[in-house]
């Protein structure tokens, strides 16, 4: 079976927060997927749409997959490294606030 698969790593945003974008899609029709993208206000929206649109495009470079039955087979938004850094507080002390990274994977295929 032909796939087109997308990955985006090192996005800065919580795979936590990416993970409730996903769960909506997951499954869907890519033109379904597209339009769900496109209205959620979230951030991770924004960020799962363009890799979705690059998964689109590597199937498009792919002459035997037709884009149009095309489904979002899995996606996957894994931890990436986090960025430390150090926050001061109360008597000479400091805590690491740690700022989460993501690593996104789009498998599309066709029904």
């Amino acid at each position: 079976m032909a796939e087109a698969v997308a990955r985006s790593k090192y996005i800065r945003i919580a795979p936590r927060k990416a993970r409730l974008v996903a769960d909506a899609i997951r499954g869907k029709k890519v033109e379904d997927a597209r339009a769900i993208l496109k209205f959620n206000t979230k951030k991770g929206a924004r960020i799962i749409l363009r890799v979705l649109n690059q998964a689109i495009a590597n199937a498009e470079q792919k002459k035997s997959l037709d884009i149009s039955s095309l489904y979002v087979r899995k996606i996957v938004v894994n931890g990436g490294t986090m960025m430390a850094r150090f926050k001061a507080r109360a008597m000479g002390r400091a805590t690491t606030i740690r700022h989460r990274t993501s690593h996104i994977e789009i498998v599309l295929a066709e029904e």
